[in-house]
């Protein structure tokens, strides 16, 4: 059973954007409608596109993490959006909700006393919950990343002071 309690601390606090990480609602706040789309000179991603993709790959773990009867996605096509930007408000906030939800569903998870984290996941070829929330983090940290570069870019993004 999961009984490292400080462990999970400190993943729930990484999931979360802790330490050096930045959060996932700092880089998505206030990015205006007509920008989310725009995919500046030498960027390859819009930032509509990094949250798709980031959702997308979220949501993945999340199912390989929860469902013994998991079917691995083909790479890359589900995993990036088809196009380049949201056709509507609306959709943007649904992907926004979806990431949420699924960030909370991991929490939840690695908050469980019944998680074991280091066990193997049976439907996985070695794969435990530690190494699949480690690598969730790393990940979306890295797409956070390219986000704040293409709103830089885009001039909408504001100074942390």
């Amino acid at each position: 059973m999961n009984t490292n309690k400080d462990l999970v601390e400190q993943l729930i606090y990484l999931l979360q954007g802790g330490g050096a990480h930045l959060g996932f609602e700092d880089a998505v706040e206030d990015l205006p409608a007509e920008l989310r789309g725009a995919k500046p000179k030498g960027i390859p991603h819009s930032a509509w596109e990094l949250l798709e993709h980031m959702r997308m790959a979220q949501a993945d773990i999340l199912d390989f993490c929860t469902n013994p009867d998991y079917e691995p996605r083909n790479w890359p096509d589900d995993y990036w959006p088809e196009g380049k930007g949201p056709t509507t408000e609306e959709e943007w906030d649904e992907s926004l909700d979806l990431y949420r939800a699924d960030l909370q569903a991991m929490q939840d998870l690695v908050s469980d006393p019944k998680t074991n984290l280091f066990a193997k996941i049976p439907q996985g070829e070695g794969q435990t919950i530690l190494r699949e929330v480690l690598l969730l983090a790393d990940h979306t940290s890295y797409h956070l990343g390219q986000l704040v570069q293409v709103r830089k870019v885009l001039g909408a993004w504001k100074v942390y002071v």
